[in-house]
C-alpha cells in the first residue's frame, strides 16, 4: 500500500537531485515544498474551519451554553457537539495537518532511506523502484552526495559536532553533538501548532483541550523522529512546518497573539 507513494517520491527526490546539479539536502527542501504546495487545500481548508471554530467561541450562543450547563460536564459537552454540528464546525480541525503529516511521514521516511544507497543489494532494489525513464540513467546518480552542510550523512541521525574541541565526549547529550535540525523541528512544529489552535472560551471544552495537548504533543513526537531517524527526515519536517507557517501568515487571518497565549481565555 505504501509502495503507492514511496515509488514515486523516490523518482521525484531522483529527478530534482539530478536536476539541480546533484545536491540531496537542496532536493529535499524542493521536494518538500513541493509537497507541502501540493497538499494546501487540506490546510487552506483547516486553516478556515479554525477560525470558524474561534468565530464560534466568541459567539453568544456559545456564551450562554457555558454558563448554563457550567455544573454539568457531560450536558456541556453535548451541547457544545450540537453547537459544532449545527454552525458546520469540526471541533478537531486543528489537528489535521499534522496528522496529514504524520500520514506522509513513512513514506518519505522509506524514500529517503532507500534512495541513499550504499550495498549491492541496496542498489538492486532502488532500480526496481525506478520508472524506466531513470533506468538508463542509474549509474550516473549512484551513489548519491548524502553531505550537505554540516551534515555529513542525510541518512544518518544528525549531530553538529561544532564544539567538539570545547565540551568533552563524555558530557551528556552535547558531548555527543548538538541535534540542531531536531531542535528546530520542536520550535517550528510548536508555532505552526500554536498559531492554528483556537483559544478557548471555557475550562470543560474538551475540543480545545485536545488541541492544546496536541499543541505541545506532536512537536515532542516529530522531535523523538527527528533525533533517532535521519536527517533528511528531520530537514523534511522543518521545511514542511516552515512553509506551512508562512502559507498561514500569507493568509492574513492568523492571530498571532495566540502564539503567547495558554489557549484559555
Amino acid at each position: 500500500m505504501l509502495e503507492i507513494l514511496i515509488v514515486p517520491f523516490i523518482n521525484v527526490l531522483l529527478f530534482i537531485y539530478e536536476f539541480i546539479g546533484e545536491n540531496f539536502g537542496l532536493a529535499i527542501i524542493i521536494f518538500t515544498i513541493v509537497l507541502r504546495l501540493a497538499t494546501y487545500p487540506f490546510t487552506k481548508k483547516q486553516l478556515e474551519s479554525s477560525q470558524k471554530m474561534q468565530e464560534m467561541q466568541q459567539s453568544k450562543e456559545w456564551q450562554k451554553i457555558q454558563k448554563k450547563y457550567k455544573k454539568d460536564k457531560e450536558k456541556l459537552a453535548q451541547e457544545q457537539m450540537s453547537l459544532y454540528k449545527e454552525m458546520g464546525v469540526s471541533p478537531f480541525s486543528s489537528c489535521l495537518p499534522s496528522l496529514i503529516q504524520m500520514i506522509i511521514i513513512i513514506p518519505v521516511f522509506f524514500s529517503v532511506s532507500r534512495t541513499l544507497v550504499f550495498t549491492p543489494l541496496q542498489m538492486l532494489q532502488l532500480r526496481s523502484d525506478l520508472f524506466s525513464s531513470y533506468s538508463s540513467a542509474f549509474s550516473k546518480l549512484i551513489p548519491l552526495n548524502s553531505q550537505w552542510w554540516w551534515i555529513k550523512d542525510l541518512g544518518q541521525p544528525e549531530r553538529w559536532d561544532g564544539l567538539s574541541h570545547i565540551i568533552p565526549e563524555s558530557f551528556p547529550i552535547l558531548g555527543a553533538g548538538i541535534p540542531i535540525l531536531t531542535i528546530l523541528v520542536v520550535i517550528t512544529s510548536f508555532l505552526q501548532s500554536k498559531m492554528i489552535t483556537p483559544t478557548s472560551s471555557g475550562p470543560d471544552d474538551q475540543s480545545a483541550a485536545m488541541s492544546r495537548s496536541m499543541t505541545y504533543m506532536m512537536p515532542i513526537m516529530f522531535a523523538f523522529i527527528a533525533y533517532s531517524y535521519s536527517a533528511g527526515l528531520a530537514l523534511y519536517f522543518v521545511v514542511s512546518n516552515l512553509v506551512t507557517i508562512i502559507q498561514y501568515i500569507l493568509t492574513g487571518r492568523v492571530d498571532l497573539r495566540n502564539l503567547f497565549s495558554s489557549g484559555k481565555k
